[in-house]
This record gives structure tokens, C-alpha cells and sequence, in this order.
């Protein structure tokens, strides 16, 4: 049983890298389905956990969080409307990731996975990067998206990234000591890539 955690640059090919992989091993793949989950455990729409993700620290939630007690907060999860701000996030969050992990045999896309099983054992963190015009052309040719809806989509999942680790107090992504293979993958590919891979991890 092996945990495969992908972090990467918007357009590297980590979705289509991860399915991969997920269906050549036999693995859960967890991409969006983290943020489902985080949804039906806080008993909010997807939306909203997206919406946190986009938003690090904003002025409104962090008065939202200071007016907004936590014993308040607790009775109101349980009520059905639901409440998310950016402290309970991370919660379900780490919850949510660490619970993916203890099932075993899953290849985790995103959202700070590397930090948050650093120090799981038989967990391999993989990194994947490319240069802005290749992850565009990625995104046109895999998505059918024109240049421009590419190009806007990247710029946007770019800022995605920095906020969600700015949430996570973390600046430090892309650093290589966080993982066990940092892959360019304009230069390596999908096929290359998926290989190297299952070869660290078998």
C-alpha cells in the first residue's frame, strides 16, 4: 500500500498524469473529489470550498471569523445550511487528506498533500513543473480551450495555488527537498513521467 501525492504548476499535466497512474496501479484518485468531500462534511455546496481555496485571508473572513465563535460555529455545522470559513477548511482539510491516506493506495492531486503526509511512510511526493507557454499549449491541446481561455485558466489557477499555500503559511511549494522526484515535464512527458514513477514507487 502506497500514497502518491502529485503538487504542480496549473497546466504540468498533474490530473492527467494522476489518472494515469491511478488506473495503472489500481489507486483512489483524489482530485476534486477533496473538495466534495470537504463539502458533505461541513454541509456546504462545492462551490463554497472552492470559493475558500480562491481567497486567502480576506478582510471579510477574517471578521467573519473573529465575530463568529467557535461554539457558534460548531452548532451551526450541525444545522443544515452549513458554514465554511478559512480555520474549518483547513480542519476538513487535513482531516479530510489524512483519512485518503489511511485508506491506502490513492494518488492525491493537490491541496498541500505534501505537507500534510511529510512524514507518512510509504508516501512518495512527486512535483511536477513546466514553463508558462507550455502549460497553455497543454491546456489547448488536452481541454480544447482557445489561447486565450488557456492562457486566463492558468493565470487564475496560478493565484489558486499561491493562496491556498499562503492559507497553509507556506511559501516554500516548489522547493525540491519537499519531494522525492521533481519532474520538468516538458522535457520528460507523460509516458516518461508515469514510468519513473511506478518505478519509485514499486
Amino acid at each position: 500500500m502506497a500514497i502518491i501525492t502529485i503538487s504542480r504548476q496549473f497546466g504540468a499535466g498533474g490530473k492527467t498524469l494522476g489518472t494515469r497512474l491511478a488506473d495503472r496501479l489500481g489507486y483512489t484518485f483524489a482530485g476534486s473529489e477533496v473538495v466534495q468531500k470537504i463539502a458533505e462534511v461541513a454541509n456546504v455546496s462545492p462551490a463554497w470550498v472552492e470559493s475558500v481555496e480562491k481567497e486567502a485571508g480576506t478582510r471579510v473572513s477574517a471578521l467573519i471569523s473573529r465575530m463568529v465563535s467557535r461554539s457558534l460555529v460548531d452548532k451551526i455545522l450541525k444545522d443544515e445550511r452549513g458554514y465554511l470559513d478559512d480555520d474549518i477548511y483547513l480542519d476538513y482539510l487535513v482531516l479530510t487528506i489524512s483519512e485518503i491516506a489511511e485508506e491506502g493506495n490513492a494518488v492525491i492531486l493537490g491541496r498541500g498533500a505534501q505537507y500534510i503526509l511529510k512524514n507518512e511512510p510509504d508516501t512518495y511526493h512527486i512535483l511536477l513543473m513546466d514553463d508558462f507557454d507550455s502549460r497553455v499549449r497543454f491546456m489547448m491541446t488536452h481541454y480544447d480551450l482557445t489561447a486565450g481561455k488557456a492562457t486566463r485558466m492558468v493565470q487564475s489557477e496560478d493565484r489558486r495555488r499561491v493562496n491556498l499555500y499562503s492559507k497553509l503559511g507556506k511559501s516554500d511549494y516548489d522547493s525540491p527537498s519537499l519531494y522525492h522526484l521533481v519532474l520538468n515535464m516538458g522535457r520528460v512527458g507523460l509516458e516518461k513521467a508515469e514510468e519513473l514513477i511506478v518505478q519509485l514507487v514499486s
